[in-house]
């Protein structure tokens, strides 16, 4: 028997909307839900997780989830909560994309099982492609009124926008396309719930309405909220950009210290939305945060169990190790375990000078490290004078004035650390 997946989402704050009859339809059996997921990169990135954790929640709950990538729709751009169109893919670049997010979500949900309710990954090209225009409008457009397409908030709020080049037809009708996927995973999957965030219910209910109209069928709609910080910033953005699920695109370290950094309100809310844990140990760790808030035991819980899930534990690992390197607990032989890319994060933006890899091999004198040769401080005399306060660390570890850097204190063959006192850091990098 299938376990209460609507009183999971509730507890967790991850409603906005549901369908009258939701709940008694998905206790009632197994049944089939989808989300749809855009492929217009070769990596999802944090703001996918709430609707991917939708169909974990659905697939643990014992129904059958079904991922659609929308390699049709990708093709053509979706108004809803946008301001301008998006750039229009093609099938080569749509298919690289399937592909590599297939591989991310495989992390949560079950493709392989043998189980009844094993996930299954759809692509709304694969119909859509065979479909004519004029089949398209015989078929499926004449169901649906233009005046209940107008009525969409999503397509009100871009007709009344100030922008200046409308809305165009292409997008107008998005919505008759997801309906139709919808419609489509209806007759043919027994497919009864779509879900998505809350820009998107317009979208669904045209969906359900033509499941009713051609399918003479009941679908169902849920919606999640779109995810907001206490401080009004954008969740899941940074100067840098989105944060990506790909490690090539966002480091585990900087993902890491993404939710790190969460404050206490939103760490509240967030553990609920994006770890797995029971309500009794969400529940003590918000008691035990209360108590003690500079031990930041929420913020920590929920970098930990996101990122294991999202990259593995020994990238877990490896964030952690990287994280105290910037605080004075960790070693040179910790810094030596660094990648190039990790170690960049980490000391992004501090300030970096070149040296010769024939300086290194003849051995770099101290004074020539930190002013001759990097002009890192003033002058000779304030490098002698740093060594001789006992200020100045090389690879985390202090040196004196006799110190020779030789090519076994490289980093990844490339680097070495400087630094004078405890926060003030500078990078050789040797070319």
């Amino acid at each position: 028997m299938a376990s209460n997946f609507v009183a999971e989402l509730k507890w967790r704050g991850m409603i906005h909307d549901v369908m009258p009859e939701t709940e008694e339809h998905l206790l009632e059996q197994m049944r089939a839900a989808y989300v749809g997921i855009d492929p217009t990169a070769d990596s999802l990135h944090i703001g996918h997780l709430v609707s991917v954790m939708m169909l974990r929640h659905f697939q643990l709950a014992g129904h059958k989830p079904y991922a659609l990538i929308g390699g049709a729709t990708g093709m053509i751009g979706d108004p809803s909560g946008k301001s301008a169109e998006r750039n229009l893919l093609d099938e080569k670049t749509l298919r690289h994309n399937q592909n590599a997010i297939k591989d991310q979500l495989s992390r949560f949900l079950d493709f392989k099982s043998d189980e009844e309710n094993a996930a299954v990954l759809v692509n709304n090209y694969d119909w859509m492609k065979e479909f004519s225009f004029l089949e398209f409008i015989r078929d499926v457009g004449k169901h649906i009124t233009v005046n209940y397409m107008m009525a969409k908030d999503s397509v009100k709020k871009r007709l009344t926008s100030e922008a200046k080049e409308g809305m165009s037809f292409t997008e107008f009708t998005y919505q008759l396309v997801q309906g139709y996927d919808f419609f489509h995973l209806f007759k043919e999957h027994n497919c009864t719930l779509q879900m998505g965030g809350s820009d998107q219910w317009g979208n669904i209910t045209t969906g359900t309405e033509m499941i009713r109209r051609i399918g003479g069928g009941k679908g169902y709609a849920l919606t999640c909220p779109l995810i907001t910080k206490a401080d009004g910033t954008k969740f899941g953005k940074t100067e840098g950009g989105n944060i990506w699920l790909d490690a090539e695109r966002t480091s585990p370290y900087k993902f890491y210290q993404y939710w790190l950094n969460t404050s206490d309100e939103d760490a509240e809310k967030f553990i609920k939305i994006f770890t797995f844990l029971t309500k009794e140990e969400i529940d003590a760790l918000i008691a035990e945060h209360k108590e003690a808030p500079h031990m930041r035991a929420l913020q920590k819980k929920l970098a930990e169990e996101i990122t294991i899930s999202v990259h593995s534990k020994q990238d877990l690992d490896n964030a952690i190790k990287a994280s105290n390197i910037l605080f004075g607990k960790s070693t040179s032989d910790d810094l030596k375990t660094l990648d190039e890319k990790t170690f960049l994060d980490i000391f992004e933006g501090v300030p970096q000078a070149e040296v010769t890899k024939t300086d290194i091999e003849e051995g770099l004198d101290m004074i020539g490290a930190l002013a001759a040769k990097t002009q890192f401080l003033d002058s000779n005399g304030a490098a002698r004078r740093e060594l001789k306060q006992n200020s100045i660390s090389v690879n985390k570890e202090k040196v004196k004035e006799d110190y020779v850097i030789t090519s076994k204190d490289l980093i990844n063959n490339k680097f070495v650390l400087l630094q004078r006192g405890k926060k003030n850091y500078f990078v050789l990098v040797v070319n």
